[in-house]
C-alpha cells in the first residue's frame, strides 16, 4: 500500500466532509480529506457559527436597551463594530482549529489543495492551479458544498473593489462600517438573520422578497407572525417585489424595484444579496464521468451514490435542504453503507429540523399545515401562545407561538412550527418525536418539566385534541 492509496478520499472539509472522514476512520478505513481553504467549510468559517456569534451580540445589545424592564439601569450603551467582528472571527477560528484537531485525533490524512476526479479511483490534487500529487481510492466522496447565488446585474462587489457597496454574506459578516441604511434582497434564513442583526444595532433595514411572504418555506401562519414582529422592530418588508437594477454611487446604491407592474427606487448605504445558493460542481472532473448534474446540484440515490460507480456526493452539493446537520448525517450514512454497517437507514428529509436565528427565532420540522392538507391529510392543529407560559413571561419574552399539525385519523405528528425565544433549541423535541414515529398519545403522556418553555410544546399537542390546560 502506497502512502497515496486510501480506502476513502473525501473532497471538501465542511460539516459533511469532515464528519464523514471521522466516521470513516472510526470504522477502520484509511481515510484522506482534501480541503483547499478552511477546515470546517463555509458553515463553520463563513456561515452558521460566525453569524450566530454576531446575532448573540445583537441580542445582548437589545437586552441592554431593555434593561429597565428587568429592574436594571444601564447607561451610555454603545458598540464597537470592529470588536464585534473580531469576536465572531475568533469563534470561527477556534472551531476551525478544533476540527483540525479532530482530524489528527482520528488519524485522518488531511491534504491542502483542490481535489478533482482524474479517472477511475483517482483524484488529482492541485494547488495554485498546478497538479502537485495524485491519490487513489476505492471510494470517493464529493462534499464541496455550495456558494451564494448571483443574478445578472445584481452581482456583489468583487474582492478587488475597495469600497464595497453590494455585499455577499462574506462582506456582511465582516463589515468595516455600520450602514445607516441597508437593503436585503431575499428573506430566507440568511437574509433575515442579517436583517435582524443590522436592524437590532440601529440600521434602517428594508427586506425585499419576490415571494408573497417572508421566510417562504415556513408555515404561512408563522411567516405572518414573523413579518409582524419584524415590522414592529422597524424593518420595512416588501413582498411580491422584484429587484430590477442596482446603480452604485460613490457611497450608496440606488435600487430599482418592481411590484404590481409599478417601479420605484430606494437609495441605501449598502445592499446584501441573499437569493439562494448554487452547488460547487465546477472543476471537479465530472465531465468524463457518469455523474449527473441538475440545476447545479449532483444527483444521488438514497445512499449518496452518484451515477459513477465508487463516487458519492453529500451535503449542499446535492441540493436542499441546505443545512449543515443534513450534510453531516448524510456523510455518516454514506460511509456506514460503504463499510457494510448493519441497520443503516436512508435519511428521511421530512424529519430534518430547520432553524432561523433571527429575533424572534423561527424553527420547524415536517410538513406545514397547507402541505399536509395538499397531501390529503385530514388534520388536527394545535396552538399555544408564549403569553400563556410562565417561563416566557419571567424571561420577558411573551410573544411567540408553538404550532403542531397532526393526522386526525392516526395521530401521527406531521409537522411542528415555532416562533419565539429559544425555539431553535426546542424544535429537536419534535424532531425526536417524528423520528420515533410518536403519536399524539405518546406526546400527551410525556412529562415536560416546569417551569420551562418546553411546556408549550405539550400544551400545543393538547390543544390539537381539545385538551389544552393553560390557554
Amino acid at each position: 500500500m502506497t502512502e497515496n492509496n486510501f480506502d476513502i478520499v473525501i473532497i471538501g472539509g465542511g460539516p459533511g466532509g469532515y464528519v464523514a472522514a471521522i466516521r470513516s476512520a472510526q470504522l477502520g478505513m484509511r481515510t484522506a480529506l482534501v480541503e483547499r481553504e478552511h477546515m470546517g467549510g463555509i458553515c463553520l468559517n463563513w456561515g452558521c457559527i460566525p453569524t450566530k456569534a454576531l446575532l448573540r451580540t445583537s441580542e445582548i445589545y437589545h437586552l441592554m436597551h431593555n434593561a429597565e424592564s428587568f429592574g436594571l439601569s444601564v447607561e451610555n450603551i454603545k458598540f464597537d463594530l470592529a470588536k464585534i467582528v473580531a469576536r465572531s472571527r475568533g469563534v470561527a477560528s477556534q472551531l476551525s482549529k478544533g476540527v483540525s484537531g479532530l482530524m489528527k485525533k482520528n488519524k485522518v490524512t488531511v491534504i491542502d489543495g483542490h481535489g478533482k476526479l482524474a479517472g477511475k479511483g483517482k483524484i488529482a490534487i492541485e494547488k495554485d492551479g498546478k497538479k502537485i500529487s495524485e491519490l487513489t481510492a476505492k471510494h470517493i466522496i464529493l462534499a464541496t458544498g455550495a456558494r451564494a447565488r448571483t443574478l445578472p446585474g445584481l452581482e456583489a462587489d468583487g474582492p478587488l473593489v475597495m469600497n464595497k457597496l453590494v455585499w455577499s454574506y462574506k462582506e456582511a459578516m465582516v463589515p468595516d462600517v455600520m450602514p445607516k441604511s441597508l437593503l436585503v434582497i431575499g428573506s430566507g434564513a440568511i437574509g433575515i438573520e442579517f436583517a435582524s442583526f443590522f436592524r437590532t444595532l440601529g440600521a434602517e433595514v428594508t427586506v425585499v422578497e419576490v415571494m408573497d411572504r417572508v421566510l417562504p418555506v415556513e408555515d404561512e401562519e408563522i411567516s405572518k407572525l414573523a413579518q409582524k414582529a419584524f415590522e414592529k422592530q422597524g424593518m420595512k418588508i416588501l413582498t411580491s417585489t422584484n429587484v430590477k437594477a442596482l446603480a452604485r454611487g460613490k457611497n450608496n446604491v440606488t435600487v430599482t424595484l418592481e411590484a404590481g407592474g409599478k417601479t420605484s427606487e430606494i437609495t441605501v448605504d449598502r445592499v446584501i444579496l441573499a437569493v439562494g445558493i448554487v452547488g460547487n460542481t465546477e472543476n471537479l472532473g465530472l465531465e468524463s464521468t457518469k455523474v449527473k448534474v441538475e440545476k447545479t446540484h449532483v444527483v444521488v440515490d438514497q445512499w449518496s451514490q452518484t451515477g459513477e460507480p465508487g463516487v458519492y456526493a453529500i451535503g449542499d452539493l446535492t441540493g436542499p435542504p441546505w443545512l449543515a446537520h443534513k450534510a453531516s448525517h448524510e456523510g455518516v450514512i454514506c460511509v456506514e453503507k460503504i463499510a457494510g454497517v448493519k441497520d443503516v437507514h436512508p435519511l428521511n428529509v421530512k424529519n430534518i429540523p430547520g432553524c432561523t436565528y433571527c429575533w424572534p427565532q423561527v424553527a420547524s420540522v415536517g410538513m406545514t399545515e397547507k402541505a399536509a392538507k395538499e397531501k390529503g391529510h385530514t388534520v388536527k392543529v394545535g396552538r399555544f401562545q408564549f403569553i400563556g407560559n410562565g417561563k416566557a413571561i419571567a424571561l420577558g419574552e411573551p410573544e411567540g407561538l408553538i404550532k403542531t399539525v397532526f393526522d386526525a385519523k392516526t395521530g401521527e405528528l406531521l409537522g411542528a412550527h415555532m416562533i419565539g425565544a429559544e425555539v431553535t433549541e426546542m424544535i429537536q423535541g419534535y424532531a425526536i418525536a417524528k423520528t420515533g414515529e410518536l403519536t399524539e398519545l405518546d406526546l400527551m403522556h410525556t412529562v415536560f418539566p416546569h417551569p420551562t418553555l418546553s411546556e408549550m410544546m405539550h400544551e400545543s399537542v393538547l390543544d390539537a385534541f381539545g385538551k389544552v390546560i393553560h390557554m
